[in-house]
């Protein structure tokens, strides 16, 4: 890194860079709430057209199939995907895919809360499993982009099109900024306040026509809360997937997505969002290639995620102190940029090997991710010398 000790003249723009909730789109005011329905209920006319608009828009940017059900749920991606494993597990025996520690808690909720016949096939932080020894006529839970290693699926390949098993696939931090082959997937889901940065509260389930037929032909061996229930006497609740949704949700979250939704769309829908995402990432890519302190936490290019960008600082000297070391070292280093105003929340997420966590995707400008990395040498300056000296 450079041992700069005058501080870069150039801040970001937006010092947002947040793994979630994310920053918002370019150009957003609150005035782009100003349509929200507030004090309406959402089962009123007016509020489920704005369900059915946030389902439609949806559909649209994310080329969700025609068949497939795409359904507003409670709690963001957390319940959307509790809720699929709940509903829908226990038929056959299960592949639990797990590389981070998300993933590890999908795990958890599987193997020791409805206690299912679950193999576990797992990888470090940096690494992703081997497909090979994936066995996809079982069931198959995993993360598309490890939102706190920054490993993500490099593509759909390893799925077989002829699987007898279901694949359940959380893909928070990966809609709308990484390809997601549809055909490879039964469950998919996301929530607002990644990608498109929308607010928290609300989650996205997607079900390919082979989830409905497991729904409507298995019933769980046990109870289902209220909130998870899909289906009504053996059939589809189709009204969840038309925006009649379980609870109640938030009218002003649900206008803020459709917001993030339509500038999604005007710039040029899933090929610009991508491409936004992926110059976030290269911007990276290029400091780290002359910056020998630092690395990515992803052992390779193929599996590096382009939304959550995960880094270690390789540099001898913090390399060389233990867990708690690097963990303060960060901290040091990430409260400098913030004081001055320039990274917000970008350390490691606690359960990831320290180091940074720096947002990336579509609605974060090339431009503000480039000015961030000078200040980033200046702030590993700063806190090294610190180091140092009390050495």
């Amino acid at each position: 890194m450079t041992d700069a000790t005058a501080a870069p003249a150039l801040k970001p723009a937006n010092p947002r860079f947040s793994s979630g909730p994310c920053a918002k789109r370019p150009g957003w005011t609150v005035e782009a709430l100003s349509g929200a329905p507030v004090g309406r209920s959402h089962r009123a006319k007016i509020g489920k057209t704005k369900l059915a608009e946030a389902i439609d828009l949806t559909r649209k940017v994310l080329r969700v199939p025609a068949d497939y059900r795409i359904g507003i749920v409670p709690a963001s991606d957390t319940g959307a995907v509790e809720m699929a494993l709940w509903s829908l597990l226990g038929q056959r025996p299960v592949d639990m895919l797990a590389w981070e520690s998300f993933g590890s808690g999908w795990v958890t909720d599987v193997v020791k809360q409805l206690k299912i016949d679950a193999r576990v096939l797992e990888a470090p932080y940096g690494d992703i499993v081997d497909f090979a020894k994936v066995d996809f006529d079982r069931d198959v839970v995993f993360t598309w982009n490890g939102t706190t290693s920054g490993v993500r699926m490099p593509n759909g390949d390893a799925i077989p099109a002829n699987r007898q098993g279901l694949t359940i696939c959380d893909a928070t931090s990966a809609a709308f900024a990484q390809p997601l082959p549809f055909d490879k997937l039964d469950v998919v889901t996301f929530s607002w306040q990644k990608v498109l940065g929308g607010e928290g509260g609300h989650g996205m389930l997607i079900l390919s026509p082979r989830a409905v037929e497991r729904l409507e032909s298995y019933k769980p061996a046990w109870p289902l809360p209220k909130i998870f229930r899909l289906t009504s006497g053996g059939k589809l609740i189709e009204g969840i997937f038309k925006g009649d949704t379980i609870n109640t949700p938030s009218m002003i979250a649900v206008e803020d997505y459709i917001d993030a939704l339509k500038w999604a769309d005007a710039i040029g829908g899933l090929d610009a969002l991508i491409a936004r995402a992926d110059a976030n990432t290269k911007a990276i890519a290029d400091w780290v290639a002359k910056t020998p302190s630092v690395a990515f936490l992803a052992k390779t290019e193929a599996i590096r995620s382009n939304t959550s960008v995960c880094l270690s600082f390789v540099h001898p000297d913090v390399a060389a102190l233990d867990v708690e070391g690097q963990q303060a070292f960060v901290k040091t280093l990430t409260g400098l940029l913030e004081k001055e105003g320039v990274a917000f929340d970008i350390a490691s997420y606690r359960d990831a090997p320290p180091g940074l966590r720096i947002w990336c995707g579509a609605t974060v400008e090339t431009s503000d991710v480039a000015a961030l990395t000078p200040w980033i040498d200046w702030a590993f300056a700063k806190a090294l010398a610190g180091l140092t000296k009390a050495a």
